[in-house]
Order: C-alpha cells, then structure tokens, then sequence
C-alpha cells in the first residue's frame, strides 16, 4: 500500500506492506493536514511513522467511520477518570505521530477510535471530525455558555471550528484573521468583525503575539481558551492578565464527558453544520501528490486553509 512518510524536512509517498495484527481496518478516503504536522515535520521528530491524524474511511464492512486517533492506555489515573487526552503514554499514543497515522491507503486502529458518523456527513468531508473534537473539548473545558461574546484569534482550521462550534450554541462570535481568504469562510459561518472586549477569547493561532492579542480582547474576568500547543516558550503578558484576572485554560485533544466522547459530539456538530466543510476545506489531493499538498497547506497566503489527502 501507500504511505506518507517523512524524508528530512519534505514528505515523500512510499510503498509498505499493509497494516496486520489486531485492530479494526480503516480503507482511508480523507485525511487532513494539520498545522502540527506542518510544524513537526519542519523539527523532523515525525521520521519512522506514516502521518495524519485527521483520518476518516470505511471499515471492511463498508461503514464509513471518523477516527478518534489516539490509543490511551486505559489504565492510568487520568485514563480511569475519563481524560483520557492526558494518559501517561503522551505522543505515543498518536496517531500519525507515535502510531502509523491515515495518510495511506489503509491503517489499523483500536476498536475503541472508531466514530460513527452520522447521516449526511460525507466521507470526503469527515476528516474533519478530529479537529472539531479538539475545539469542542476546549469550549468544554471553558464553560462556554450561549449568551457570552466569544472572539476567536486566528483563521486556520482550528480557529474556524471554534467559530462553527461556540455558534452552535447560540453564541455571539467574532474573528481575528491575518488573511482575506480566513476572514471571508469566518463570515460564511457567521463570524463577525471583533469589537470591544469578550467573555471568552479562543487563541487559535498558537503565537506569542495572539496570546498577548486575547489577554487584550479579554473582558476583566473573562477566560483564554488555548486548544492548541506552543511549539517553544512564549512570554506571558503578565501585567495586563494580571489587572483583569483573565484565566487561562490550555486543552489538549478530547475526552469524554458525561455525556460521551467529545469525537462524537464533533461528528454530529459537523452533520448540524454543512457549510463548514465548503468554508474551510480549500484543496484536495490524491495521495501520491502529498508533497505538493503539504507545500500548499503551508502557504497560508496564497489562500489555503485546510487541505486534504485523498487517497
């Protein structure tokens, strides 16, 4: 079969035996290029391992399936009380990144990664299933309510999900985005120009200068989701947070809650919300062109927001 794997800093689309052994086997027809892999692939720590985690395809029996792509131990403390996100196996429990991810014809995952997706999501459209889980978690973990302001910072495809997700429930959400391409799908969702300060304020774009951006956006006393990671250390702006006691709330991934899996409330939010696949999913490829979609994923500029491998 065909596998995306790194070579240096660049992508290249290697032959492999098939994936064998227990687990539930997934023929992929969509994975999504994230902006970690973009980022991991530029420290060169992705070698030894296919890529991709936002993975979506169809079981041997022909059910088409998202993946919830991490395997925990199940064991652990945070495990045993559901958060499961934080397991003491770290990045090697990934997905494309310790396991062999979805950028390839076919992987085997735990029965236990399997999402049902429900009618109307469109395989090509369900890789996105991963990363709204990862916003729906932060919103979670955030309390978001619906009548709060919420102002997203960033236009990528975790900010734009955040957009979708804190309009669902009801709401009033704005957006802060560097290009003309992520402004115009943060209005097809509904999104406004920012204004004035806001009960919660997602940081999206995993910058030193956004966090700073959403301390300022913070309403005294209000929250900072970050659903996503900073890749080296980032000065705190410390004397503003401090005068408005702003909270921070990092995430990490999804979970569950009392109320299932956040993976599975993220597929029917996607089944609720069918413009989000027609704003953000701006290029797709067949597998054998990885190098030139991972090149277009990381021109921002040039009006990519998500990209997706189809193979």
């Amino acid at each position: 079969m065909r596998a995306v794997r790194q070579n240096g800093k660049h992508v290249h689309v290697v032959e492999l035996p098939p994936p064998s052994g227990p687990g539930v086997r997934v023929r992929v027809r969509s994975a999504g290029i994230c902006g970690s892999d973009l980022h991991a692939l530029a420290s060169e720590m992705l070698s030894g391992n296919t890529l991709g985690h936002e993975i979506a395809g169809v079981t041997d029996d022909g059910t088409p399936v998202a993946i919830e792509p991490i395997a925990p131990c199940g064991a652990c403390e945070p495990c045993l009380r559901g958060d499961y996100n934080l397991c003491i196996r770290s990045v090697a429990m990934l997905y494309g990144m310790g396991l062999d991810g979805g950028m390839a014809d076919e992987l085997l995952v735990e029965a236990r990664a399997i999402v049902p997706l429900p009618a109307g999501v469109a395989i090509a459209d369900a890789s996105l299933v991963e990363p709204l889980a990862v916003v729906v978690y932060a919103l979670r973990r955030a309390a978001l309510r619906a009548n709060q302001r919420v102002v997203v910072i960033g236009g990528g495809t975790i900010g734009l999900c955040a957009v979708a997700a804190a309009r669902a429930t009801g709401a009033e959400v704005a957006l802060v985005a560097r290009h003309d391409a992520q402004r115009a799908a943060g209005e097809r969702l509904g999104a406004r120009a920012a204004s004035g300060e806001y009960d919660l304020v997602v940081e999206a774009a995993g910058s030193e200068s956004a966090l700073a951006r959403a301390v300022e956006l913070a309403k005294p006393g209000g929250t900072v989701s970050i659903p996503g990671i900073y890749w080296g250390p980032v000065a705190m702006p410390g004397f503003a947070m401090g005068l408005k006691e702003v909270s921070l709330c990092p995430s990490f991934l999804y979970a569950r809650h009392g109320g299932g899996r956040d993976a599975d409330a993220a597929a029917a939010l996607l089944a609720a919300t069918p413009e989000l696949p027609r704003a953000i999913i701006t290029h797709r490829f067949p597998l054998d062109a990885a190098p030139e979609a991972f090149a277009t994923a990381a021109s921002r500029s040039a009006g990519a927001i998500k990209v997706v491998l189809e193979p």
